[in-house]
This record gives structure tokens, C-alpha cells and sequence, in this order.
């Protein structure tokens, strides 16, 4: 559009690059390109080789950093997977130690018979499998992490505290204690 006194808006330019005229049917003259500046062509190709060497190498070092990533990545994904699985099968078997401490009491007073003497074994065996540790025993050396002391007394011929009676046991599953024994102690 155009107003009075304005230049009239440029719309839409035509270049005719057509390399015969359709009018004449003659070749049209091409405009010769600028004449490329003169470059020795051993250097200007050895300067490529060494523009493509860096590029190379800048590549590949961005490809080992993705690689070490990615794996450094897959690495930290399976532990905590792993810590995951560890955290569940903990709670379950965190709630499955009253019915292990009931068939421990029932095997000492000789009642764990026939069937039930099966399903206690059952379920011991699954828990062992399971990673569960029993913790406390008889004779061995006190150790705070792993045991409450419930009760303490002294005794002659013992130098360090020892676990003299054990009244619960203590159970750990993959390094952490899910329960501590609790037990009687004896030192010095």
C-alpha cells in the first residue's frame, strides 16, 4: 500500500536466476564469484587436519565424560536398588522376630513337634536365606553395638566383659542391627 507523499511498500522481490533468458533463448553471463584469496594448499589443508584433530579430540573427550557419567550413573541406580531391597526385606523381617522368638521358646520347651516343628524350621531357613544373623552367645566378648546388657555381675578369671547368659536373641541383616541381644554380663 501506498499513501500520497510515501514510498510505496516493498513487497514480495523476483530475482530471475534463470541461466538461459526466456525471451532470447541466449545463455545469460554469470556473475563471476570473487576470486578466493590465494592459500598455500598444503597449509590451509594442514591447517583442516589439525582443525579436524582438535574437533576429534574434543569429541571424544565429551564421549568419555557422557560414558563416565552414564556409568557412574547405572552405578548409583543399583545401589540404590540394592539399599532399597535391603530397607524392605529388613521390615519384614523385622516383623516376622516375635514368631522366631516363639518357636525358639517353643523348641527349648520341647513343643515344636510333627508340623509345627516343619513350619518353624521353614521359617528359620527363609530368614536365614534372607541374610538374617542371629547376634549373642554365650562366651563371647561384650559388645555395646550388638548388645544390651540387661543385667551385669563380676567374676574372677575374667579380664574383659563377656556375655554370660543371653535372655533374647539379637538379629542383623546386611550390617545393620535390626535387634540387639540382650544379655547378662560378666567382667573384672
Amino acid at each position: 500500500m501506498s499513501d500520497a507523499g510515501q514510498e510505496p511498500d516493498e513487497g514480495i522481490r523476483i530475482h530471475d536466476r534463470r541461466r538461459i533468458d526466456p525471451e532470447t533463448f541466449e545463455v545469460r553471463e554469470q556473475a563471476t564469484p570473487a576470486p578466493a584469496p590465494e592459500v598455500d594448499e598444503a597449509g590451509a589443508i594442514e591447517a583442516d587436519l589439525i582443525d579436524a584433530d582438535a574437533k576429534v579430540a574434543e569429541l571424544t573427550d565429551d564421549l568419555r565424560r557422557v560414558h563416565a557419567e552414564y556409568a557412574n550413573y547405572r552405578k548409583r541406580v543399583e545401589r540404590d536398588r540394592e539399599q532399597a531391597r535391603d530397607v524392605a526385606i529388613a521390615g519384614v523381617l523385622g516383623d516376622l522376630l516375635p514368631l522366631l522368638d516363639d518357636v525358639s521358646r517353643a523348641r527349648e520347651h520341647g513343643e515344636l513337634e510333627g508340623a509345627f516343628k516343619a513350619v518353624g524350621d521353614g521359617l528359620e531357613a527363609t530368614c536365614s536365606r534372607l541374610g538374617l544373623e542371629a547376634l549373642g552367645a554365650v562366651g563371647e566378648p561384650f559388645d555395646p553395638a550388638i548388645h544390651e546388657a540387661l543385667t551385669s555381675e563380676e567374676r574372677d578369671g575374667v579380664d574383659t566383659p563377656t556375655v554370660v547368659a543371653v535372655y533374647q536373641p539379637g538379629y542383623r541383616h546386611a550390617g545393620r542391627v535390626l535387634r540387639p541381644a540382650r544379655v547378662a554380663v560378666a567382667g573384672a
